[in-house]
């Protein structure tokens, strides 16, 4: 059966206003055409749903059961094909799901969290990225991502919301390097070094700028997360390169010494992705705002901060956040 939803509102139309004319008055079409459409219906529940009774009409008894659920299917319908165009956060129900970098979590996540409290009825489930590249954001199981990588993809919408990240040079607070006036790249080529990878990579584009002046590290492990990194340079003679912009709120609480790096590099970058699927939604509009905006005030505090090392020269390097 083929159903005209223009014939859910003209029943709803009849069922309120009990009259042929009024219903056409209330959906803006003519008498003659409403009563075609009363016809119609009839025909398809083979029900009178409005008789005549002296210069009145009378709903029947299955007009009478069925006015309130097709008043109700009918605004449904109407919410799907025109959704509102305001977003109201106190009514607001549904679940985000992030993937981003654990160190952007770290540093940007609380303040999100802290901003989407407006919105009692929104819920967010940060999840850890893979070990390798995931589709999540076309299947529609992640909302979504922070990290440090430019999809090229058509349907992945990806913004730059940070740049110019430096990289610095993490390391306990009485490494034997902590007493040099400065680190140089010699000195910082000849440490044990640790890298944060969650793909488990023990060479980055690190390796490629010294071995363009003749240099080689000898790293030792790697590490999938800039947590689990911190804990075992706090006990070691081992040096990790991470960025700055994750790295300083967390020697402050671990008491870890942050040493300029002694190598020309690139910046890196925090870019924002999602599926275009949520090009429009109001939500999720609303909620990339917040990230972008917590992920920016996280950068903005950092440049504000005074280095944690006398010294420091921010002279950059080149990581994809692991």
């Amino acid at each position: 059966m083929q159903l005209d939803l223009n014939l859910l509102a003209a029943l709803d139309a009849l069922l309120e206003e009990g009259s042929v004319q009024a219903a056409a008055d209330r959906t803006h079409v003519t008498a003659p055409a409403m009563s075609r459409s009363l016809g119609r219906i009839r025909r398809t529940t083979g029900d009178q749903i409005l008789v005549r009774t002296g210069r009145t009409m009378t709903p029947t008894p299955y007009a009478i059961a069925v006015r309130e659920q097709v008043h109700e299917l009918l605004q449904q319908v109407q919410g799907v094909l025109a959704p509102s165009r305001e977003l109201d956060l106190a009514t607001l129900d549904r679940t985000f799901t992030l993937r981003w970098h654990d160190s952007l979590v770290a540093v940007a996540g609380p303040k999100l969290l802290a901003a989407v409290g407006q919105a009692p009825g929104v819920r967010l489930r940060f999840i850890a990225e893979s070990s390798g590249d995931t589709p999540g954001l076309r299947r529609g199981e992640v909302d979504l991502e922070a990290n440090a990588n430019h999809t090229p993809a058509a349907d992945i919408h990806t913004e730059l919301v940070v740049s110019d990240i430096h990289h610095v040079v993490a390391v306990r607070q009485d490494h034997p390097l902590t007493k040099h006036k400065a680190l140089t790249a010699a000195q910082y080529a000849a440490a044990e070094h640790l890298t944060v990878s969650r793909r488990g990579h023990l060479a980055n584009s690190i390796d490629d700028v010294l071995a363009q002046r003749g240099l080689t590290r000898r790293v030792v492990a790697s590490a999938a997360t800039e947590a689990a990194a911190f804990a075992f340079i706090r006990t070691t003679d081992l040096l990790v390169t991470v960025p700055e912009l994750t790295a300083t709120t967390a020697a402050k609480d671990l008491d870890l010494a942050l040493l300029p790096l002694p190598l020309e590099t690139p910046p890196a970058a925090v870019y924002l992705s999602w599926h275009q699927r949520y090009d429009t939604d109001r939500a999720h509009t609303w909620l990339r705002n917040l990230a972008r905006t917590a992920l920016q005030s996280a950068s903005k505090k950092r440049a504000a901060q005074a280095p944690v090392r006398v010294g420091w020269a921010a002279s950059g390097g080149q990581s994809p956040f692991g």
